[in-house]
Order: C-alpha cells, then structure tokens, then sequence
C-alpha cells in the first residue's frame, strides 16, 4: 500500500489538484487507487450548486495521477523525472459520482515504448463502473537539472 505521503514523492500535484489519496495495490502491469470524493471538494462549489457531481474530466484525472504512478514504478526516477499525460482514447462516462462516494481507480498498462506508456483505466463507485478510458503519459527528465 502507498500512502498520501509517498505518493506526492511519485507526482507533483498538491492541493486542490491531487486526485488520488492512497494505492492498494501495485504490480508490474497494474496500480489501483483509491480518491474518496467528499463535499469540501473546491468543485462543487460551481458543479452544479443544489445538485453536486464529480465533474467528468476529474475522474479521468484521477485515473491519469494513478497510472503516473504505475509508470513510475515501472521505469520512473523519483528524483529527477516528471510524468506528462499525453492523450486519452475511448472516454467514457457512465454514472455519476456524488460526494460520500469512493473511486476505485484501476488501470491496466496495455504496452509500453520507452518512455511512453498506454493503459487502460476504470473507475468504479462500489462495484458500478462509472467512468473509462484509454490513457497515454511519458515520463521525461525535469527541466532545469
């Protein structure tokens, strides 16, 4: 398990942009992930007033932070590389998230060329997949050192 700690040593998201709270699991060929969606999200101030919902694109980032960090464990050095999200395929949203929900953030490498890595990723409230896509990141050298 990989805790809140040792996570913002994997990405460099802080608040209120890091998406994903702990890692339950992670292998050679999958990270899954856990975001719990509560009300004091910043977002649901704007989306929507009276009725909130995750908003779609952040479940997909969500899923990207988790896969960032199954690249790096894949090939990834801590200290002077960066992952990039470069592309999604095949997004599809299927339910909405409210908050008191839980994410369950699966996502699957599917291949991997040097640096640049595609998975495959779920997002599921209980056992309802609520959100999918096909991810592309590239891990790269930090600029300046």
């Amino acid at each position: 398990m990989i805790d809140i700690r040792q996570i913002m040593q994997y990405i460099p998201h802080r608040f209120p942009f890091l998406l994903v709270d702990r890692i339950v699991e992670l292998t050679s060929e999958e990270a899954v992930g856990l975001k719990n969606v509560t009300i004091n999200e910043p977002f649901f101030q704007g989306h929507f007033p009276g009725h909130p919902i995750m908003p779609g694109v952040l479940i997909i980032e969500a899923m990207a932070q988790t896969g960032g960090i199954l690249a790096f464990n894949l090939a990834g050095d801590l200290k002077s590389e960066v992952v990039y999200f470069m592309g999604m395929d095949k997004v599809r949203f299927r339910k909405p998230v409210y908050p008191g929900d839980q994410l369950l953030l699966k996502l699957k490498l599917i291949r991997r060329k040097g640096p640049v890595f595609k998975m495959k990723g779920e997002a599921f409230v209980e056992d309802r997949l609520v959100a999918e896509a096909e991810l592309m990141a590239n891990i790269e050298p930090v600029k300046g050192e």
